[in-house]
């Protein structure tokens, strides 16, 4: 490998980065049921915020024809606030030495390709865990939405059931099931053997069961520590989690000289949009460009819809050593 490779290294690996990024996006959202949703639609700033109307359900009301005929009320036609916050990651730096590659007379585009895919798996793992992080704690938040069973039974499919019936009539929109590896192989124990592989990716597996999706994913924010543990299954609706931006990429390669041997080194800079349907970004106590520890703290997620069926659906705790 020529110091001149060097120079174009970085503009192949960048384009390769985003070329297989976006195909990964569009495989794992059509898999998913579009529960999870990863886009490459960016933004500016540090926030996405979007207005939309309110619900006028209230407005409804039963009429008396025999009654005094009263001053009513009004219902107002006010809007409400979407907000999505701007997430910061990185990669790197690698080192390596171009001899390695020379010396055994590989081509240049092999460490390209090794190096895209390897920053593309680290890109989706973070913004799926970084999703479900965020969806866990809003959802945490709120007691009507949060079936917690932790302190007397583990998971099971009745337990799931039951918190469905959170979104009782619209129960049916709660399309996909986000557990870890551990809880799926204790509901496989409960005879749940239709496992047809839909999407793998990195540590991320989608498979069906029982015609209902289920995304299978090692994500820290499924399994909280304690005595007992915790585990978390979240149930979702369609747009549930909403993760964009992901062509924000800058990518450097850098050379040095000085020791025995050439070495260079890639590293990255990233971001992305991370929202929850129904919940809104506080930027005020949450605050800017978040660390996994604000955006996992549920107080920073507030929920901007009136009803609990229009948010992201719902939060199963249970014993996970039972």
């Amino acid at each position: 490998m020529a110091l001149t490779d060097m120079v174009v290294f970085n503009q192949y690996i960048k384009q390769a980065t985003i070329e297989t990024v976006c195909q990964e996006i569009d495989k794992f959202n059509a898999a998913s049921g579009g529960a999870i949703q990863l886009s490459a639609e960016g933004f500016d700033g540090d926030f996405l915020m979007r207005n939309m109307f309110g619900s006028l359900a209230s407005a409804q009301r039963r009429v008396d024809r025999y009654a005094a005929n009263t001053a009513i009320t009004p219902t107002a036609l006010a809007q409400i606030e979407e907000k999505l916050v701007k997430v910061a990651g990185g990669f790197g730096p690698v080192i390596w030495e171009p001899s390695q590659l020379t010396w055994m007379q590989q081509n240049p585009e092999l460490g390209i390709e090794m190096a895209s895919r390897a920053l593309t798996d680290a890109i989706i793992q973070d913004q799926l865990n970084t999703g479900i992080l965020a969806a866990t704690a809003a959802i945490g938040n709120e007691v009507t939405l949060t079936l917690d069973i932790s302190g007397s039974a583990g998971v099971s499919q009745s337990a799931l059931n039951n918190s469905h019936a959170l979104f009782g009539d619209r129960s049916a929109q709660l399309i996909t099931q986000v557990m870890n590896g551990a809880t799926y192989h204790k509901l496989i124990g409960e005879a749940l053997t239709n496992t047809n592989s839909l999407f793998q990716a990195a540590n991320v597996t989608v498979v069906s069961i029982l015609n209902k999706r289920i995304i299978v994913t090692d994500a820290p924010a499924l399994t909280e520590a304690g005595s007992p543990n915790v585990g978390n299954v979240l149930s979702l609706t369609n747009g549930g989690i909403v993760v964009n931006n992901s062509t924000d990429l800058i990518t450097n390669v850098n050379t040095d000289n000085g020791n025995a041997r050439i070495e260079t080194t890639f590293q990255a800079d990233y971001a992305f949009g991370l929202g929850v349907k129904g919940f809104a970004w506080d930027d005020a106590t949450g605050g800017k460009s978040p660390d996994d520890t604000e955006i996992g703290t549920g107080s920073n997620w507030s929920k901007y819809v009136s009803c609990d069926k229009d948010t992201a659906g719902v939060l199963l705790k249970f014993d996970a050593d039972q």
